[in-house]
């Protein structure tokens, strides 16, 4: 498995859904930055299953920090970051080892690792992976200093009226299904000059790290896809000052691959959970004949409200791997 992304600084993440522990080990992170749980515990919260329609599964999720002097400060050596796993009801998935569940990676775990491949919640396609994510957003965070994120959730399902969300995830619950949305990531205060063209430009490195997020399907940056059904004369940002700053933003804060100073906006798609209690027609290995497949499990009938925060981490430590290159290239 290749489980490590980064140039600098670099993640590596380790575990699995019902494994005894998974976490994060971060490579790169300079020394003298303080680290202790407590600044772990708003983004961890924000992860949390809380809403109706999410799932019952609750973890304590302290983490346990590795690499760290005895004042809680970095050395300039490898930070690790674990998470202790103790709510798991493994049995709920031994029937899925032959009899997939759509639109999940069971399939296609069992297509690259083998038939003896632990499916156990998800295995490492699990949304419980994205704790140890969290956790090295937080670390990320740190070390941008002064910049400034506001990410929300968009729609969800069909509707973007805010103040239906809840009710519409409470919907597909009470009818054994799942509901997708889209979250919006802006950050401030970005420094101009960011990102390596051509293949650690700002938008391919942020992509990457949000693709490694379980669910996700699509990105955009700007006005993305809406962006092309305009007019070069509609939708260009006029430059209004010696600093670069635009009248409209539809770039989402980046040109040519590189931060021009204007606010990074990232808006992504996040899908319906494939785990739903509605009984799918679907191939068993077993019998070699198409089953109707009842999954058990405790799962979350909208992951994107908790996804919010994995998604600012992941462009978070984007942007601090690649302020690590600017700076080691100034």
């Amino acid at each position: 498995m290749n489980n490590s992304f980064g140039n600098i600084l670099k993640i590596t993440i380790f575990g699995a859904s019902h494994s005894e522990e998974l976490g994060v080990v971060l490579d790169g992170v300079p020394a003298g930055v303080g680290l202790c749980v407590e600044d772990f515990a708003s983004d961890l919260e924000r992860r949390r299953p809380q809403s109706k329609g999410e799932t019952p599964r609750h973890e304590a999720d302290e983490p346990i920090i590795e690499g760290v002097d005895a004042e809680g400060v970095t050395t300039g050596e490898s930070v690790t970051i674990k998470f202790r796993n103790t709510n798991c009801k493994s049995g709920d998935y031994s029937h899925l080892r032959l009899h997939p569940r759509p639109s999940h990676a069971d399939l296609t775990q069992r297509a690259k690792y083998g038939e003896e491949y632990n499916l156990a919640g998800g295995g490492m396609a699990s949304g419980r992976m994205t704790v140890a994510l969290v956790a090295a957003g937080v670390v990320a965070k740190k070390l941008l200093g002064g910049y400034r994120f506001s990410t929300r959730l968009i729609s969800v399902g069909a509707t973007t009226d805010e103040s239906m969300f809840e009710a519409v995830v409470a919907e597909a619950r009470a009818k054994g299904d799942s509901v997708g949305g889209v979250v919006e990531c802006r950050v401030s205060g970005v420094e101009r000059g960011l990102g390596e063209p051509f293949f650690h430009s700002v938008e391919s490195v942020i992509s990457h790290l949000v693709f490694s997020i379980p669910g996700v399907k699509g990105i955009e940056f700007g006005d993305g896809f809406e962006g092309a059904k305009r007019c070069g004369s509609e939708r260009n940002d006029l430059i209004i000052d010696d600093e670069g700053k635009t009248h409209t933003n539809n770039e989402g804060g980046i040109n040519g691959g590189i931060a021009n100073g204007n606010d990074i906006v990232v808006r992504v798609a996040v899908k319906p959970t494939p785990s739903i209690a509605t009984a799918q027609s679907t191939y068993n290995f077993a019998s070699n004949t198409i089953e109707p497949l009842t999954i058990g499990g405790r799962h979350d009938a909208c992951i994107a409200r908790r996804a919010m925060v994995v998604v600012e981490a992941m462009v978070a430590f984007a942007l601090a791997d690649l302020t690590l290159q600017k700076d080691g290239n100034a």
